[in-house]
C-alpha cells in the first residue's frame, strides 16, 4: 500500500493518541465499524463521521475492533459525551463471510490484504452487545446495510430461520435505516439539547422498540400500519410473506405510513423515510473534506481490495427505481433518484486527478444503476400517489423522464478535463431504458446517442450488463425486461463496434437458482447464450439476503403480492443442478446435464444444447 505521508489530523482519529493530538479532552461520538477505515464517500462510516464532524462534533472511528480479547478496542476511547454508533460495514457481515453455498469465504475485501477473520458473524449484534455491557447508560445507535435490512422480522439464510428486528438481539436504543445522514444529524442535535433518547420517537427513517402499552410521541400526519407480529410470522409463512408487500410498498412511497410490529411484549416502530435528498443536500455529503485515502494506520500494510476497486471512482447519484426482486438497493437507498449537481461531480473529478497515483483513468462514473442520473417523474403529483415497486417494470412508466441528455452532458465535460484520459462506466447499465421507445423524439434520439457514446468513450474493452435470465417467466418474476431486449442490445453493440472500428466485449451476468427458475429454464439459458456465442465465466447462484422479495419467496414458498406458490431450488443438489448449465461446454458436466433433462422428458433441449457443439 502506498504510504500516506500527510497530516494524520486530516483523518478522523482512531486512537487515544490521535485524539490527544487534536487537543481534545473528550469525544462526542465514537463510531465502530466492521470495515477498515477508508476516508472515502463510498464508505458509510466515513460519511457518517464526516457529517457529524461538519456539525461541530468531535468524532472518532474504531475500525474492525477485536471482539475476542479483553475488549480493549471497545474501551480505549472511553465513554463519549453523546452516543456510540455502530455499523457492521459496507456489506452485511453474513454475505461478507459466506458464499451462496454457505461455505466460509477465505477473504474479506474490506480488510488489508483481503484477510478474513477481522469481523464477527452478525457484526452489528456482537459489537452492540459488547458496548451495551461496557457502557450501559450511554445511548447506542446502529445503522448501515446490516441493520437497515434487518429492521423488522426477516429471514436469515445462514441460520435458516426467521429472526426478529435486529433491535431485539442487539439491545441498541435506535436504528437508522437507509442512508442515515439526515437522521443522525437530527438525532445528534436533539441529544445535544439534552433530550433523552427514549423521547426521540419522531425522527423520520428511524426505528425503535417501545412497550406494547407505551404512549410515545409521533407525528400527527403519519398514518400507521400494523404488520403481522413476529410470533404470527413464525407460525404462518403466508403472514410473513404478506408483511413484505406492505414493507416494500411503504419503502417506495413519497408519503409513507409508519410501520409497527409486535415482538414479544414489545413493539417495533419504523418511522417513514425522509423525502429524497435535494441536489444541494446530496452535494453537501459528497463535498465534505474526505482524504479519499485509507487511514495512515494502514501504512506499510497490504492493500485493501475494496478500496482498490473504488479509489478512482465517482458516484453521481443514489437510489434505483428498478425494483429487482433479488436486490436490496431500493430497500436501502430508496426508489427515487437523488442526483448530484454537475458542479459537485466535476469538483470530485478534479480532486481524483490530483491523487498521486492517478494515471488518467476514472474507474467508474456511475451509481447503483449507471444510467439513472437526473431521472425522475415528469409530474410529481403522479409519483406522490404511486406505490409501484418498479418504475420500469412491467413497462417503463409513461410519467418517467428517461432522457439520457444530462448524462451525455456530464460525460462530455468529464472527458474535457485534460487530466482524464478515460472515464469508464463500471456500474451496470439498464439497457431497457435506452432501447425502449418513449414516443418523445428528442428523448429517443438522446438515448440512442447515449449507447453509442458509452461504447465509444466509456468502455474499458468490456461492457457489463445484467439480463439475469433468458426465461420470460423467470424474468417477469425478477421484474426484468424480456431476453429479446438483451438480444437487441447485443446486435446494437456489435453494430456500433463495427462502425466505430472497435473490438469490445459484451459481458452478461446471469443468476441461477432464482425463485421461479427450473432446470429446463437454465437449459434454455445455456442454449440461448450458446446461439449468441457467449461462454459464461462469471456467474452467480442466488443468495437469499434480508429484505428482498426473492428471499421472502425462498423461505415462504409464496409470492407476497399474489400468494401464488413459486418453485424454488432450495437444497444443495437442486442449486448445483442449475448452476452446471452455465458450464454446459465443459465435458465434466455433460452427462449430468443429459441425465437431468432426460428425467424431465426434455430430450429436445439435449439436442439443442449439444448438437454441433463447438468446444
Amino acid at each position: 500500500m502506498v504510504e500516506n505521508k500527510t497530516d494524520i489530523n486530516l483523518w478522523l482519529p482512531t486512537s487515544k493518541k490521535e485524539v490527544k493530538e487534536r487537543g481534545w479532552d473528550e469525544l462526542d461520538v465514537v463510531l465502530f465499524t466492521g470495515d477498515a477505515y477508508i476516508d472515502h464517500p463510498s464508505f458509510g462510516a466515513a460519511v457518517i463521521g464526516r457529517i457529524l464532524e461538519a456539525e461541530g462534533l468531535r468524532v472518532a472511528i474504531v475500525p474492525q475492533p477485536n471482539w475476542t480479547d479483553d475488549l480493549r478496542d471497545f474501551k480505549k476511547l472511553g465513554s463519549p459525551r453523546l452516543f456510540f454508533a455502530i455499523t457492521g460495514g459496507n456489506m452485511d457481515s453474513m454475505v461478507n463471510h459466506y458464499t451462496a453455498g454457505k461455505r466460509k469465504r477465505g477473504s474479506d475485501a474490506y480488510t488489508p490484504g483481503g484477510k478474513a477473520g477481522f469481523r464477527p458473524d452478525y457484526a452489528t449484534i456482537v459489537y452492540s452487545k459488547i458496548v451495551k455491557e461496557l457502557f450501559p447508560h450511554v445511548p447506542l445507535v446502529i445503522g448501515g446495510i446490516e441493520a437497515s435490512l434487518r429492521r423488522v422480522t426477516h429471514y436469515d439464510y445462514w441460520s435458516d430461520k426467521l429472526m426478529p428486528s435486529i433491535l431485539v438481539d442487539s439491545g441498541a436504543d435506535m436504528l437508522f435505516y437507509g442512508m442515515g445522514e439526515k437522521s443522525i444529524v437530527e438525532f445528534a442535535q436533539l441529544i445535544q439539547k439534552g433530550v433523552p433518547i427514549q423521547k426521540l420517537t419522531t425522527i423520520p427513517q428511524t426505528s425503535f422498540l417501545v412497550d406494547l402499552d407505551e404512549d410515545y410521541a409521533t407525528k400527527k400526519n403519519w398514518d400507521e400500519f400494523e404488520l403481522s407480529s413476529h410470533e404470527e410470522c413464525l407460525k404462518d409463512k403466508k403472514k410473513y410473506a404478506r408483511n413484505f408487500m406492505h414493507i416494500e410498498e411503504e419503502s417506495n412511497k413519497m408519503e409513507a405510513k409508519k410501520l409497527t410490529q409486535k415482538v414479544g411484549d414489545k413493539k417495533i416502530v419504523v418511522n417513514p423515510p425522509w423525502p429524497t435528498f435535494k441536489e444541494s443536500e446530496i452535494d453537501r455529503v459528497y463535498d465534505l473534506p474526505y482524504t479519499r485515502l485509507p487511514h495512515p494506520r494502514y501504512n506499510n500494510k497490504e492493500t485493501i481490495p475494496a478500496y482498490e476497486m473504488i479509489r478512482h471512482s465517482i458516484n453521481i447519484h443514489r437510489g434505483c427505481f428498478g425494483g429487482c426482486t433479488f436486490c436490496t438497493i431500493s430497500a436501502h437507498q430508496g426508489k427515487f433518484i437523488a442526483s448530484r449537481s454537475e458542479k459537485s461531480v466535476l469538483k470530485e473529478v478534479e480532486q481524483v486527478t490530483k491523487m498521486p497515483d492517478f494515471k488518467g483513468y476514472i474507474s467508474d462514473l456511475g451509481g447503483p444503476s449507471a444510467n439513472m442520473y437526473k431521472m425522475k417523474g415528469i409530474h410529481e403529483d403522479i409519483c406522490r400517489k404511486c406505490k409501484r415497486p418498479s418504475c420500469i417494470f412491467p413497462s417503463i412508466c409513461k410519467n418517467l423522464d428517461t432522457d439520457h441528455k444530462p448524462m451525455l452532458d456530464l460525460y462530455k465535460k468529464v472527458r474535457q478535463n485534460p487530466n482524464v484520459k478515460k472515464a469508464f462506466i463500471g456500474s451496470g447499465i439498464r439497457y431497457d431504458m435506452i432501447l425502449e421507445k418513449t414516443g418523445r423524439e428528442e428523448t429517443d434520439k438522446n438515448n440512442s446517442e447515449y449507447l453509442r457514446e458509452v461504447i465509444k468513450h466509456h468502455v474499458s474493452g468490456r461492457l457489463k450488463v445484467a439480463p439475469e435470465h433468458s426465461s420470460d417467466e423467470v424474468l417477469k418474476f425478477m421484474r426484468k425486461p424480456s431476453f429479446k431486449l438483451f438480444e437487441q442490445l447485443n446486435d446494437e453493440f456489435i453494430k456500433i463496434n463495427k462502425e466505430e472500428n472497435l473490438n469490445q466485449q459484451l459481458i452478461p451476468y446471469f443468476i441461477s437458482s432464482h425463485p421461479g427458475s427450473k432446470s429446463e429454464d437454465m437449459a434454455n439459458l445455456a442454449i440461448q447464450t450458446k446461439k449468441m456465442n457467449f461462454r459464461l465465466e462469471q456467474v452467480q447462484d442466488f443468495t437469499p439476503t434480508p429484505m428482498t422479495l426473492a428471499t421472502v419467496v425462498y423461505y415462504s414458498g409464496y409470492h407476497p403480492y399474489t400468494m401464488e406458490k413459486i418453485y424454488t431450488a432450495r437444497n444443495h443438489n437442486e442449486k448445483e443442478n442449475q448452476r452446471k448449465f452455465f458450464f454446459w461446454y465443459k465435458s465434466e458436466f455433460k452427462n449430468s446435464i443429459i441425465n437431468d433433462l432426460k428425467s424431465k422428458g426434455r430430450v429436445d433441449l439435449i439436442d439443442k444444447l449439444f448438437k454441433n457443439k463447438q468446444v
